[in-house]
């Protein structure tokens, strides 16, 4: 037995590799089999799976089937019963999780390097867990049974493995109907990450479904967790670069790039140029709304945003008749906000899109598919389709170390006091006061969670007001 502070030692530790929304860490020296095998039988006990089953699924980084296998170990010593779901995306996990009604670990570090590992923890139907809904209680248990052993129950529970893949593939083609849209050619970069095994079931053959009128030309479809082409993270500007030059070169319709764990999705139109993420969730928007005004006609609609999407996301939910929600930037906090207002959809800034049709979890490829299905049902090139949802300046997200954060909000206040529309919903929001003489912006500056940095999105009318509210934002944030 152990003693009391040697269990503070191990939260210690846990508390370095627990985040947020998940679990996350160095391999080998942040994520173990031991801890990964005490997280879940913390897991087990706290959302109390024993007796029910936990879907195990893991990305195609080298670690990722010795921590699902120690995971296992873990759930069924505290008498669950786990299903391995093997290779997966990130939303095929979540799809297990819904359709079997069942909690889920799903393994996989995202977009980070190949030295990460990660573990994102469901309760059934796919519902998210973050610290303070049940994360921060699982790493105290964990630290306890790393500290005094693990105990196995009376009757511990079992394991089987099922593919779901064709049967998410098939819930997806059943969303949205891809069947009658014009030909079209599409690059994907799969980022050596699990687009490679999602897309050809999805969008090809290679789940048994039918053909679609998409022809897909692959990059990167090889699964490799030491992502030897590129990072598998389209957020950066960098690794979007093949995909463009591809694109252009092939003489494709479109381009789409997947993260690592394939959950989210980027888009490039037919000359290279990468598509705002806010003009795809108002098109998904849109699509959403339609569709959910089709099966209630007099159904109130809401849809989700977090504050830092274009101005054009919310003014296109009211223009489609329907309410717009604005919330904080945040997986869970979105998740959860979809569960609590039933909106029809919600987009993020950063290419997470949220669907109640998807038990209200986030999936790249539907909106991957609902972009299809728009773009090939008329026939303007994309970069038009596009721009009808893009008429605004964006600064993009700029980072910059700030060691007092109170401080900087204080100069920033003091500078734009009668000048602007304060709001903290989330970290500090300022929309300009403007009159007929001065264009439309806002901007939004946010503190990191895991580091001492200050996010700065600045949005405007026009080029020359974005910049100019952006250069003085930036000065005060660096004084």
């Amino acid at each position: 037995m152990h003693t009391s502070d040697s269990i503070d030692d191990f939260r210690a530790a846990l508390s370095a590799v627990v985040k947020t929304y998940d679990v996350r860490g160095l391999v080998g020296s942040g994520l173990t089999p031991e801890i990964v095998t005490a997280v879940a039988a913390g897991f087990v006990d706290e959302i109390d799976a024993a007796g029910s089953e936990v879907v195990v699924g893991h990305d195609m980084r080298a670690s990722s089937p010795e921590f699902a296998a120690a995971f296992a170990r873990g759930a069924q010593a505290r008498g669950a019963d786990v299903v391995s779901i093997g290779l997966c995306s990130t939303d095929e996990s979540y799809y297990a999780s819904g359709a079997l009604n069942a909690a889920a670990a799903m393994f996989t570090a995202s977009h980070n390097p190949a030295t990460y590992n990660g573990i994102k923890l469901s309760r059934a139907g796919a519902q998210g867990i973050s610290l303070d809904t049940g994360l921060a209680a699982i790493r105290d248990r964990a630290a306890v049974y790393l500290a005094e052993g693990l105990v196995s129950v009376d009757r511990p529970g079992g394991y089987r493995e099922q593919d779901v893949l064709a049967d998410y593939a098939a819930y997806l083609r059943g969303l949205v109907d891809l069947s009658g849209i014009r030909p079209i050619r599409v690059v994907v970069d799969a980022g050596n990450g699990m687009g490679g095994l999602t897309v050809p079931a999805v969008l090809g053959e290679a789940a048994g479904l039918p053909a679609l009128p998409v022809e897909i030309i692959p990059m990167y479809f090889e699964l490799d967790g030491s992502f030897p082409n590129h990072e598998a993270n389209p957020l950066e500007p960098a690794n979007l670069v093949d995909l463009q030059a591809a694109v252009v070169e092939q003489g494709a319709d479109l381009g789409l790039a997947f993260d690592g764990d394939a959950d989210r999705c980027f888009v490039v139109d037919e000359t290279g140029a990468a598509v705002s993420p806010s003009a795809v969730a108002a098109i998904v928007a849109v699509r959403e709304i339609a569709r959910a005004r089709q099966a209630d006609p007099g159904a109130d609609i809401t849809v989700i945003h977090n504050l830092i999407t274009s101005n054009i996301v919310p003014e296109t939910i009211e223009a489609a008749g329907a309410t717009p929600y604005r919330t904080r930037v945040g997986h869970s906090l979105i998740k959860d906000a979809m569960r609590e207002t039933g909106a029809v959809f919600g987009g993020e800034h950063s290419a997470h899109y949220y669907f109640r049709d998807f038990w209200s979890a986030d999936n790249g490829m539907l909106a991957a598919m609902h972009l299809l299905a728009e773009f090939g049902s008329q026939e303007r090139p994309l970069s038009e389709l596009t721009a009808v949802y893009s008429p605004y300046s964006q600064s993009g997200e700029i980072n910059s170390t700030v060691e007092d954060v109170p401080a900087t909000y204080a100069r920033i206040v003091e500078a734009f006091t009668g000048r602007g529309e304060l709001d903290e919903l989330d970290g500090l929001t300022i929309t300009g006061l403007t009159d007929a003489s001065e264009p439309f912006w806002w901007f939004s500056v946010r503190p990191s969670n895991t580091e001492p940095l200050l996010r700065l999105n600045v949005e405007a009318a026009d080029d020359a007001t974005m910049s100019r509210v952006r250069d003085e934002v930036l000065a005060l944030i660096r004084a």
